[in-house]
């Protein structure tokens, strides 16, 4: 439902391809932890095919050979049975391990490895690497009885390690293993894709072509296996270029995408003017886009897609693209194939039109099979709202909404809709709607048809209310309160000529009356004020509740104003100018504590929970601007907190932070996320529980700089430095990775983080788990390293706020 108003081919459309062009270069916001490289390899375009053998050439980078290194003297030190001589089939093999016995000793070395796929994929990127290898050079790890040796055991006189080095890589094995677990993804996708399919004979599609000094072989793979397809599913959700594409889309994708590779910089992918054969996304690397005569164009990076326009209008490359950098990823969906989704997507779209226009796009997907009478399967088929107009979408909603107790699974889409109403439709007009549509009656039929109709009908929209109703709760304005008294009304009358309306009117008398009841109560507030004690007990603070706050002068003389949480700016200054007497024209500024001044737009609402930490709103003319100062009060603390600090252990600490935190986010409204997002000033909404929160998580950052900043003495610092690492590891176990992320990125600040001889003073296991967490901020791969231990957290859970912001919806309340 989040693309309801896309248009209706909006499913195939691209971003920003070779063929229609930007104006300037697309950088990707998502860094990138870098692959292994192959300098010596051959471009090679790597689909599920027979492995190819590995190139005797291959020199590994120098920190996957390191790493390798680590792990088998680990090995050697800990499990050295695992590393013998094998036979099988009457055959020796020297010194070789099984892979399920490498997955087994992996997985018991350290937290960060969580299944079993994630080990194989660890492994894959030695493999990939040639610093393991299979005894009969397949390309493929696998958690079999198969066997595997380092590329040191390949040697006769294989080295082993020494005491010392045993040592040195027990100490290291942690930060290794962290280091494999964040390429290991992406290695095991790779090796999913080249993965053969079928047999032999099945591979029949294959093309040959040379470019320059590439060669180039790729194979069309006849079918994948279920658990592949779902993994490489779970990855397409995390491309940029794919995120605009239904669910039908991506899974029909996951099925035919081609994994191809080029080693060399300056290789030429197609040039302008060529046929449109294929559709590339940048898994790896970037591209310059080259159009004759101009030059390059623009940029694309990991995430973006080129080609697409080429393949749906059947014409000729209108850029060139040639690799920007060395060791490139894509994934390519060939002509046939893209044309093939095309179709199979227009095929099971149904679309409502009127006067030439579509109003109502639906897509047919297969549903759960229901028992017939005899006890016989039926095939179920369900459609799918892709987009329409609001008054048409409600429309079909309401028609296809289930009344029955046989069918009490949720419906997505409705629940999409009354959630995200609010972005192309208003509250009011909503209202009006579905007043009309309690009230419409059939226009034909017998008397029993428009009363069993009539009866039907109203029973939806009461459903529908009461869901709206309790989804928006908190979020509830006057007018709609009003509307909620003058609905039950009608339900009370008309229950009086359809008894059969009795049931659906008593419920939705009872959840409406507790919701008037509750909004009729304005509550006055004093949360805003900097420096106030926690309340009691802390309640989501709705728009109609009232606030005192302090508004400055340029003299730092101030005047408090009591206004709605939810006032407007033009509300605050026209308070400010009554009370101060004055007839001038006022702005309202947002002045921080190192002088950086903002205006107010007029329509800008609830400002006041938009402050920073520090900041404060002074009201002035235009021309006073520049004689602004920030307050003394606004400079923060002269000295740090360290004799307090250390009277509590960390763990009380990261209690105290946890249970303060889940007050905040537990007033926090899924809706305030939506008027966060689009715009409150658009939506006219306010978002005041989750400005509250998100300023919670400076608060955290900033309270450590502070501390440790403040703090004079090396050996003191060392010990806040212990404390709050600490502290961070118990706010991870309790579950509050809102805190956890302030902390580590409180000591990762550039304040913090310049304080060298602190640092080579903190011990080393110290050192190392903040190494770990440190790495759980990395941001490839739409923040994988996050996404995967959130995964695994069971609720309740505390997420980090910011990331969930961006654009990471997989949060818990």
């Amino acid at each position: 439902m989040a693309g309801l108003l896309v248009p209706p081919y909006g499913v195939m459309e691209s971003t920003c391809g070779s063929d229609r062009l930007p104006d300037k270069e697309n950088i990707s916001n998502n860094a990138f932890v870098p692959l292994s490289k192959h300098p010596n390899k051959k471009s090679l375009i790597e689909s599920p095919a027979k492995p190819h053998p590995k190139c005797t050439s291959q020199t590994p980078s120098e920190k996957i050979l390191h790493a390798g290194k680590v792990l088998r003297n680990a090995i050697l030190s800990k499990a050295p049975h695992m590393i013998r001589d094998r036979k099988f089939h009457l055959k020796t093999y020297r010194q070789c391990c099984v892979g399920t016995e490498l997955v087994d000793w992996q997985m018991q070395q350290s937290s960060c490895v969580h299944s079993r796929l994630q080990a194989v994929g660890m492994w894959q990127v030695l493999l990939e690497e040639g610093v393991l290898n299979h005894v009969e050079q397949e390309m493929s790890f696998q958690d079999k009885y198969l066997f595997y040796r380092f590329l040191d055991d390949e040697r006769e006189d294989a080295p082993v390690p020494s005491e010392e080095e045993k040592r040195e890589s027990q100490e290291e094995l942690q930060e290794t293993l962290l280091f494999l677990s964040q390429i290991g993804p992406d290695a095991h996708l790779r090796m999913i894709l080249r993965k053969p399919y079928g047999s032999t004979a099945a591979l029949t599609k294959a093309k040959q072509k040379h470019r320059g000094d590439s060669f180039c072989v790729s194979f069309r793979p006849p079918e994948r296996a279920a658990d592949d397809m779902e993994i490489i599913y779970e990855e397409l959700l995390n491309i940029k270029a794919l995120s605009h594409l239904s669910t039908t889309v991506k899974r029909e994708l996951a099925g035919v995408l081609i994994f191809e590779s080029h080693a060399k910089a300056g290789t030429v992918l197609f040039n302008q003017g060529d046929e449109g054969t294929s559709w590339y996304i940048i898994l790896k690397g970037s591209v310059n886009v080259v159009i004759y005569g101009k030059g390059v164009v623009c940029t694309l990076h990991e995430g973006d897609d080129f080609g697409k326009l080429a393949l749906v209008n059947d014409a000729p490359r209108a850029a060139s693209i040639v690799l920007r950098e060395d060791n490139c990823h894509f994934l390519r969906v060939d002509k046939e194939d893209f044309n093939r989704i095309l179709r199979d997507v227009e095929a099971n779209t149904v679309r409502l039109e009127e006067h030439g226009q579509d109003v109502l796009v639906l897509e047919k997907t297969l549903g759960s099979a229901r028992n017939s009478a005899d006890g016989s399967s039926a095939v179920h088929y369900k459609y799918r709202v892709m987009s329409g107009t609001p008054e048409k979408i409600l429309e079909h909603l309401l028609k296809m909404m289930r009344l029955d107790s046989q069918f009490t699974e949720s419906d997505s889409a409705l629940d999409d809709f009354v959630l995200m109403h609010c972005v192309f439709i208003p509250n009011s007009q909503l209202c009006s709607l579905l007043r009309a549509h309690y009230h419409a009656q059939a226009s034909q039929g017998s008397e029993q048809e428009k009363l069993d109709y009539a009866l039907n009908n109203k029973r939806r929209v009461i459903c529908m209310i009461m869901k709206w109703a309790a989804v928006h709760d908190d979020q509830l304005q006057q007018e709609d309160v009003a509307f909620l008294q003058e609905f039950l009304i009608s339900v009370s009358n008309d229950a009086t000529w359809l008894p059969a309306l009795w049931g659906s009117a008593d419920r939705a008398g009872r959840s409406c009356k507790a919701l008037v009841c509750k909004h009729l109560h304005k509550v006055f507030l004093r949360q805003f004020s900097l420096g106030e004690e926690k309340p009691q007990k802390r309640q989501p603070i709705r728009a109609t509740d009232e606030i005192l706050f302090k508004v400055y002068c340029c003299d730092h003389t101030y005047t408090t104003i009591r206004v709605p949480v939810a006032a407007s700016v033009q509300e605050v200054i026209s308070a400010v100018a009554d009370k101060l007497g004055s007839a001038e024209e006022l702005n309202l500024v947002h002045l921080s504590s190192a002088g950086e001044k903002t205006i107010f737009k007029p329509n800008d609402v609830s400002v006041f929970s938009t402050l920073s930490i520090n900041g404060r709103l002074f009201a002035c003319r235009r021309d006073q601007l520049d004689s602004l100062t920030p307050l003394s009060e606004q400079e923060g603390p002269s000295s740090g907190s360290l004799a307090s600090f250390e009277l509590m252990s960390s763990k009380d600490v990261a209690y105290h932070l946890t249970s303060y935190d889940w007050e905040l986010f537990h007033c926090v409204h899924e809706l305030e996320l939506i008027y966060h997002t689009f715009g409150r000033q658009h939506i006219n909404k306010t978002s005041v529980n989750l400005d509250l929160f998100l300023r919670r998580f400076n608060e955290i950052q900033f309270w450590v700089i502070t501390e440790i900043c403040l703090c004079s003495q090396i050996s003191k610092r060392v010990q806040l430095l212990k404390k709050f690492i600490k502290t961070a590891a118990h706010c991870k176990d309790y579950k509050n990775l809102n805190a956890f992320f302030a902390i580590i990125m409180g000591l990762s600040n550039p304040a913090v983080s310049r304080l060298s001889q602190t640092w080579e003073k903190l011990p080393s296991k110290f050192k190392k788990c903040y190494g770990e967490f440190e790495n759980l901020m990395d941001p490839s791969r739409n923040h994988r390293s996050y996404r995967l231990i959130f995964s695994k957290l069971e609720p309740p859970v505390i997420p980090f706020m910011p990331l969930l912001i961006k654009g990471d919806k997989d949060y818990v309340l």
